[in-house]
């Protein structure tokens, strides 16, 4: 794995670079960072430069016996830790390493949710266990294999439950020589403080526009006008670009729903308001986030629409003609409400609340909102 394949994040690369450059890597460093940032391919990036056994100045050499098995995430001294839906026959990453290879070799901007319904397991928790303490102690105290540093990177380690965070902490306290702890965190929030404090912080911040439209033309090939709507519904997740790619047909399902709720929220009608609510909820978690997303993105180009300059509107087709009748529903009293609200229900999508209990309260202060005087 190399630094050039995270797209952007030239901060977080240099930052990494110099450690090893200069040998001062820590023994534990977080790479923060929401969905799609690249900050799993970017503790891989620096697994890869250290274990690689003929480093340059600008990371791993790709071509060494190390670097070939870093590629393929099958190195002696990488170790992973990620979470899992615990069954009868899965109790650690350990069960599931092989599909997690797969899924990564796949995908470099692996989510958790792409994770989730790899293992086909949509509605269910995803958990780092306290049992995957005992492993990374186990793991930890074998020799390298290649004499050099043993690796440990842990994918979603606010996904830890109580004892297994508190176990890590004492492993952080006092690490085994020559051990690399990578946390590659999502919401750092939501770990205990004490971990905090024993880590270096590497923040990835949300993917600039221009460098997710430049990657998409140059290594995928894409034309630029479909880049640069895919680069900015993204919101700065290069996984989110991705998918905008191939979901044209899902656009227009999401624009589809998009209007049906802005009718039901202009004009409430209780029957058909169940309905609709029914129906979203029995999609996936993933597919309501898509959906907020993509009325978060069509909320941005009303108020641009309405204050802005309207060449900066990037929609087309039957979304920009929505869009014109639409724009003038969203003003300057309601879009930070609207926003703080649709905002606030993929907090709560992500918490695993009802989707029913939420799309209705969703459409009950949308209506208050969009009606607002």
């Amino acid at each position: 794995m190399f630094y050039k394949e995270i797209v952007g994040q030239e901060e977080a690369k240099f930052r990494l670079l110099k450690m090893v450059n200069t040998n001062r890597v820590s023994h534990a460093l977080m790479l923060s960072g929401e969905d799609g940032c690249g900050n799993l391919l970017g503790a891989l990036a620096i697994a890869s430069h250290l274990l690689c056994k003929n480093k340059t100045t600008e990371g791993a050499c790709g071509n060494c016996a190390s670097c070939n098995k870093t590629k393929k995430l099958i190195h002696p001294d990488l170790h992973f830790v990620f979470p899992i839906i615990k069954s009868k026959h899965v109790k650690t990453s350990n069960d599931l390493i092989a599909d997690f290879r797969e899924a990564f070799l796949k995908n470099n901007y692996l989510t958790l949710n792409d994770w989730i319904e790899e293992l086909g397991a949509e509605n269910k928790q995803a958990i780092i266990p306290v049992e995957e303490a005992g492993d990374i102690l186990k793991k930890l105290s074998y020799t390298s294999y290649e004499g050099g540093y043993r690796i440990m990177i842990i994918w979603q380690p606010e996904r830890m439950n109580v004892e297994a965070a508190n176990s890590l902490l004492k492993i952080l306290e006092e690490p085994p020589e020559e051990t690399l702890f990578l946390l590659v965190c999502s919401q750092p929030d939501r770990l205990l403080a004490t971990i905090i404090s024993r880590v270096q912080q590497i923040p990835f911040l949300k993917v600039d526009e221009k460098e997710i439209e430049s990657k998409l033309v140059s290594d995928y090939e894409v034309p630029i006008e479909t880049a640069r709507q895919a680069a900015y519904l993204s919101n700065g997740n290069f996984r989110e670009a991705l998918s905008n790619l191939h979901k044209e047909e899902e656009e227009v399902s999401f624009l589809i729903r998009f209007q049906n709720f802005m009718r039901l929220a202009l004009k409430f009608d209780c029957e058909k308001a169940i309905m609709w609510i029914e129906e979203n909820a029995l999609s996936t978690r993933e597919k309501q986030k898509q959906f907020i997303n993509y009325s978060l993105a069509v909320f941005r180009d009303s108020i641009m629409f309405n204050y802005g300059e309207k060449s900066l509107v990037k929609l087309s087709g039957s979304e920009k003609q929505f869009l014109e009748k639409f724009a003038p529903f969203v003003n300057q009293k309601n879009y930070e409400k609207l926003v703080d609200e649709f905002n606030g229900t993929i907090y709560s999508i992500e918490r695993n609340a009802n989707p029913k209990i939420l799309f209705m309260n969703l459409l009950l202060k949308t209506n208050e909102l969009i009606n607002l005087k």
